[in-house]
């Protein structure tokens, strides 16, 4: 009998040694989802660097896009500086067939009235409250690496 419990103890070890270790290699996974419902959000959006950062007509905020589960930020930079970006490192983005952020013309208009044209990008956001890598490309043609945060969504009234 002795025998016996230890051979089912054993299997109750491996058995629940499977169930810790599985999820870490993503077995028995679905395509991650969004933690928010498909809608249109404002989150707040953090970078790393003062020189890579929303514009301050914006406080902060970006305009989260979630659709069929996956999310995209439209931001709207300070200035025209940044031409490009990419969802990844410098140096993937210096590679052949880099799928670079193309930057749209937002308009922007500040408390006191002035308005002003600035580059906004839409970036894919691999997740929410955890930084992720984004590099950019300045107006020298070098690449920077960066990390942005999204956070906070609140469906946009």
């Amino acid at each position: 009998m002795d025998r016996k419990k230890r051979i089912i103890k054993r299997a109750i070890v491996l058995i629940l040694a499977a169930l810790v270790i599985l999820p870490l290699f993503g077995c028995g996974k679905d395509e991650p989802k969004a933690p928010v419902a498909d809608g249109v959000y404002t989150v707040t959006v953090k970078t790393d660097s003062s020189m890579f950062h929303i514009n301050e007509a914006h406080n902060g905020k970006g305009t989260l896009t979630v659709k069929d589960g996956r999310m995209t930020v439209h931001i709207t930079l300070a200035s025209k500086k940044i031409t490009r970006l990419f969802f990844g490192k410098a140096e993937d983005a210096k590679k052949d067939g880099a799928k670079l952020i193309e930057p749209t013309v937002d308009s922007v208009t500040y408390s006191d009235g002035i308005t002003e044209e600035a580059y906004g990008f839409d970036v894919p956001v691999p997740y929410l409250n955890d930084p992720f890598d984004c590099a950019i490309l300045g107006s020298k043609d070098n690449w920077y690496d960066h990390k942005v945060t999204v956070s906070d969504p609140e469906p946009l009234k």
